[in-house]
């Protein structure tokens, strides 16, 4: 029995999505919940299996697709195998370097004899070419009579219209030297694009820096660390505490927790932190919900799972949906000292940087110190500059002294 493989329905917001990397060919035996593809969005990477055992028999969207929700991109054969079905290769139109509103490339007819050289290149410019292909030639200023195709028949590619509008023209010659390589952008890394441009062009973003003395932090890790492991079945790290410590300061500053909403100010009464990691796709913000209520060893167990989950690529669209502020981490990577940039639609970020030991003064004499830079990004436009000053001052007091995140003070 035939069934037709659809996109799935795509996250709230998201209104499109592209294909990212089919996993099996035309003919190829997968066994129920096999993933067949890869579809990406701007947000997660979606995967589509298999809805019982079989073979794909026509894959009808090809990597670089730009498709909706419930669009067929494959027919599949349940119960079939590669010995039963004539395997089609997956179509020679694959393409992953045009723009993600252009139309699919068209699946090219295999001839039924193979033509001699004279007649390929005498049917190349009869070669029939899809609308992709028509509309890529039309945009590069490109007369398809003049392109040799590659595909079957002499048929003209997108990759054949790119080659030659890349090799006739001469900016393209000076700028593509060797050793250079062009790669399109992942949908993911689009939209970090996107969204840091937003921020830097809605907002009015100011940094202020401060400086935290670490050592009763480090103190207490010392002392409690294998304990803390023993008993929660978690390494007790650095980052719960700066996580306790800004819900704190968010309670005293609940400006910072806000975001701005046309001519109006949306108060949070929850506090929902993204916590900023780094995935082979670029930058991702998972959100700890309710960051109020978790203990210690909740945070350190959430953001474990966080890491893991980037890694692989299965973190959900929940996962990292909402959040009212961020915190994000460059010291892990060794950096000094930044001006983190927004996470849009919220109006402030805390950028935590690298622990060094560094003499500073205390009580009348020099000592050595983990010292770390803070930075606070936020919107000036509903942030006073001493709102901002006195909830980093916050932080760093509950940092020196971790004995006011238990109380509360």
């Amino acid at each position: 029995m035939s069934v037709e493989i659809k996109v799935p329905m795509l996250p709230e917001s998201v209104a499109d999505a592209t294909m990212l990397h089919w996993h099996v060919k035309v003919g190829q035996p997968v066994r129920r919940d096999d993933n067949l593809v890869d579809i990406e969005t701007e947000k997660v990477v979606l995967e589509v299996p298999a809805p019982r055992d079989g073979v794909i028999t026509e894959i009808l969207r090809t990597e670089g697709d730009t498709v909706l929700a419930d669009d067929v991109i494959a027919l599949f054969e349940e119960g079939a195998s590669d010995s039963t079905q004539a395997a089609t290769p997956i179509p020679e139109e694959t393409d992953s370097v045009l723009p993600e509103d252009s139309p699919p490339a068209e699946e090219a007819v295999p001839p039924v004899d193979t033509p001699s050289p004279a007649a390929a290149e005498s049917s190349a410019a009869a070669a029939p070419s899809g609308p992709a292909v028509k509309n890529l030639a039309s945009i590069k200023g490109v007369d398809l009579s003049d392109v040799q195709g590659s595909g079957r028949g002499g048929r003209v590619l997108k990759n054949d219209v790119l080659a030659y509008a890349n090799s006739s023209s001469p900016a393209a010659a000076t700028e593509e030297t060797p050793g250079t390589r062009r790669e399109p952008m992942s949908r993911l890394r689009k939209t970090i694009a996107a969204r840091l441009i937003e921020a830097q062009h809605n907002a009015a973003i100011l940094t202020t820096f401060n400086e935290v003395d670490l050592y009763e932090v480090k103190s207490l890790r010392a002392r409690y660390r294998d304990a803390f492991e023993k008993t929660h079945g978690v390494r007790l790290g650095f980052m719960s505490f700066f996580v306790k410590a800004c819900v704190e300061a968010l309670k005293r500053f609940p400006i910072i927790n806000a975001a701005v909403d046309g001519s109006d100010i949306l108060y949070h009464d929850y506090y929902d932190v993204g916590i900023a990691v780094s995935s082979p796709r670029g930058l991702v913000v998972p959100v700890l919900r309710g960051a109020e209520h978790l203990g210690l060893a909740d945070i350190e167990s959430s953001i474990a799972a966080f890491g893991e989950r980037a890694k692989t690529g299965t973190l959900s669209l929940e996962d990292l949906t909402g959040g009212t502020f961020t915190i994000t981490n460059g010291g892990v990577f060794g950096s000094m000292l930044s001006t983190p940039i927004l996470n849009p639609p919220q109006s402030a970020i805390l950028g935590m940087h690298k622990i060094q030991d560094r003499p500073v003064a205390l009580d009348g004499d020099v000592v050595i110190r983990p010292m770390m830079y803070l930075a606070l990004s936020y919107d000036h436009r509903i942030i006073d500059g001493s709102d901002a000053v006195s909830f980093l001052v916050a932080i760093k007091d509950a940092l020196e002294d971790p004995a006011r995140l238990l109380l509360e003070v």
